[in-house]
């Protein structure tokens, strides 16, 4: 059975979730996707999550235009790169080139966004690599390991044997929001929690981090619209 669809303009596809450990209904608009789930308790009849999704349309239609549409990336698009809004083009010869309004990518159009990605991947590694470095440094504490992926539900992470992860996107933040998310994860090798002390080790190292964290609550759900 297809799952239903929220009527208006445009129609809004919903996906349903049944789950024994829901008590009420939840619902859910993905920044990633755009895809908005209702979960129900195992029990409760459909009728009645889609009754709760009509009573909160002019919610999810303000928060679906507030994400914007996803952006396939190619020539004519526009992308963020540490934090400016440059456009792609279609560019000659092998190397990549960055300018101060374009970015040019080199080869067939159809390949266009996935060579500018590992590009980007390339450029995230460098710029993180550098951050952790000096924040390291700061902290007293080496770290063992860096790695990059393309993840959803967080931005970095940091294992208790010092290896480092983060989200290759970054590159796409301004630089300050980028070098907070490096301060966070390297002062995690001295304090693997969220508590005060971590928070005092993230402050020492880096400095005021309020703005660069509210910048990804605001602004980092958006950068998992461009598809390469």
């Amino acid at each position: 059975m297809k799952d239903p669809v929220l009527p208006g303009n445009p129609p809004i596809p919903l996906t349903l979730r049944r789950s024994a450990r829901a008590r009420r209904i939840s619902l859910r608009i993905s920044q990633l996707d755009g895809r908005v789930t209702l979960t129900l308790p195992k029990r409760l009849p459909e009728r009645e999550a889609l009754a709760f999704a009509e009573t909160k349309q002019d919610w999810i239609r303000k928060h679906l235009a507030a994400r914007g549409a996803d952006v396939i990336v190619g020539p004519g698009a526009e992308l963020p790169l540490a934090g400016k809004m440059l456009r792609v083009t279609a560019g000659p010869g092998r190397g990549v080139r960055i300018g101060a309004a374009e970015i040019a990518v080199p080869g067939p159009e159809e390949s266009i966004g996935k060579r500018l990605a590992a590009h980007l991947r390339e450029m995230a590694r460098d710029r993180l690599a550098g951050a952790c470095d000096g924040y390291a440094a700061r902290l007293g504490r080496p770290y063992h390991r860096l790695t990059l992926r393309d993840t959803r539900s967080r931005w970095g992470s940091c294992t208790s044997d010092g290896g480092l992860m983060f989200s290759w996107r970054l590159i796409m933040t301004p630089p300050e929001v980028l070098d907070y998310v490096a301060a966070h994860e390297v002062a995690h090798l001295a304090q693997m929690n969220h508590s005060p002390a971590f928070w005092a080790e993230v402050t020492r190292i880096y400095g005021d981090y309020g703005p660069a964290r509210q910048w990804l609550r605001d602004h980092g759900g958006g950068l998992h619209r461009y598809r390469f």
